[in-house]
């Protein structure tokens, strides 16, 4: 079973995004960043993408939008994480 993309929604001086990113490079997992702060269009999507949700980070696990950063580090205490990234759970 292939991992399934990750693709996080960022913006320059912003610690929960860097916390993010860090959080996913320790458990050696490949994302896409997409710095809305530089594009105004991805803003736009990011907000359609994640409900109307207008702050970043915005974290999703293929088509599993995980929210922020908070959602992102409670699923993974909980366990919940790592089957995610692996694509063991829609």
């Amino acid at each position: 079973m292939s991992r399934p993309p990750v693709v996080i929604y960022t913006s320059a001086w912003c610690p929960y995004c860097n916390w993010a990113k860090q959080l996913l490079q320790r458990k050696q997992v490949a994302y896409e960043e997409i710095r809305i702060d530089l594009d105004p269009q991805a803003a736009e999507q990011m907000v359609k993408r994640a409900g109307g949700r207008t702050t970043v980070p915005q974290i999703f696990i293929g088509n599993v939008h995980v929210g922020g950063y908070d959602d992102m580090a409670a699923l993974d205490r909980r366990g919940e994480l790592d089957p995610l990234l692996r694509g063991e759970r829609a």
